[in-house]
């Protein structure tokens, strides 16, 4: 699909800004972004006015702007990498794709450009197969098809709810394994996208993702915070646990969850070794986590994202909450967060 195809109505860009300047992260997406409706939230804790290019259909949000929306109570749920959170909250549009103020355009094997927004969308709007794997990949892309064996029974498929991209140059690793392997990078570009099958888990990533909002806007908030959070990728863990929730969502409601293509150029931040004593908790954290979604049903009376969300945080806090207050805490905040996306969903904002 090109990007002359896309309803730019349908989608909104999502950028949680952790810097003051994005006047050369915006200028360098410029060729892919400058059609579509921006949404910056400015990190709470940063002071600094933020300075962006002309040209741009972009609504800025502050802090400020979190208080009287959410109330000041609610900017804690938007610190630091969370504030794209806010983001998701308030657009009103079925698409919504969020990147990193850290991340650039990437290139292909043959060195053109990648149009990240487009191959989102494509994802989002070709079917998934989650319930049986197609060897070739997806089937739905150009020049595929399904393999020799694949029931026709599934191959409608289903409706495709997230697009997980990947990453050129520093992938998303943890901070033992950066600070172990510090001159590691990615530069393999593999031209292909997977839909993940259904009851496999995956550590979802913030970075570079693309969802329908509709579908599964309140299974991605901002609940899981470690006691020592700091503000770069190694120190936080809330990505990988409401990815965790809205995979486990994804296959109760039979939607599905596409992996790889697109990707994007991401540089570095912080320290890898200077974050290992704050990400630990997490690491830590990861061995009671993961047995925990393996083993969670949701039930047939969940129909909608919201229930699904209220019925894995009282599992959350009967299971988990004994092991670690952290847990306990997690919970409270999904209820929270679906109460919350309940009432600023009725209300409107300027620009969006």
């Amino acid at each position: 699909m090109s990007q002359e195809n896309i309803n730019n109505s349908e989608v909104d860009i999502v950028i949680g800004a952790l810097q003051a300047d994005l006047s050369s992260f915006l200028n360098e997406w410029r060729p892919i972004i400058s059609r579509f409706h921006l949404i910056i939230v400015q990190d709470p804790d940063l002071k600094e006015e933020l300075n962006t290019p002309e040209g741009f259909d972009l609504n800025v949000y502050t802090k400020s702007d979190i208080d009287r929306i959410v109330g000041s109570s609610g900017s804690t749920f938007f610190s630091g990498y969370s504030c794209r959170y806010f983001g998701y909250l308030i657009s009103r549009k079925k698409y919504i794709i969020s990147i990193d103020d850290d991340c650039f355009p990437a290139k292909d094997n043959m060195g053109n450009l990648i149009d990240a927004v487009a191959q989102h969308i494509t994802n989002l709007t070709t079917p998934a197969t989650p319930f049986f794997f197609n060897t070739l990949y997806d089937p739905f892309r150009e020049g595929a098809d399904f393999v020799r064996g694949y029931p026709f029974s599934l191959r409608s498929g289903v409706t495709s709810a997230m697009s997980c991209g990947l990453w050129l140059n520093l992938a998303d690793y943890d901070a033992p394994t950066q600070s172990l392997k510090s001159q590691l990078r990615n530069s393999r570009y593999v031209d292909a996208v997977i839909t993940v099958p259904a009851r496999a888990l995956m550590p979802i990533s913030g970075i570079n993702i693309a969802f329908d909002r509709e579908a599964v806007g309140p299974t991605l908030f901002p609940a899981l915070k470690l006691a020592r959070e700091g503000n770069f990728r190694w120190e936080t863990m809330e990505d990988i646990w409401s990815g965790m929730c809205a995979k486990v969502v994804c296959d109760h409601l039979c939607l599905g969850v596409k992996s790889g293509l697109p990707y994007v150029w991401r540089r570095e931040r912080g320290s890898a070794i200077d974050s290992l004593r704050k990400e630990w908790e997490g690491v830590k954290l990861m061995e009671e986590v993961v047995p925990y979604f393996q083993s969670v049903r949701l039930p047939q009376t969940a129909t909608t994202a919201e229930d699904c969300v209220v019925e894995i945080a009282k599992t959350v806090k009967e299971q988990l909450g004994p092991v670690d207050p952290v847990f306990s805490r997690a919970a409270e905040a999904m209820v929270e967060w679906v109460k919350l996306w309940k009432n600023i969903g009725s209300a409107s904002f300027p620009g969006i």
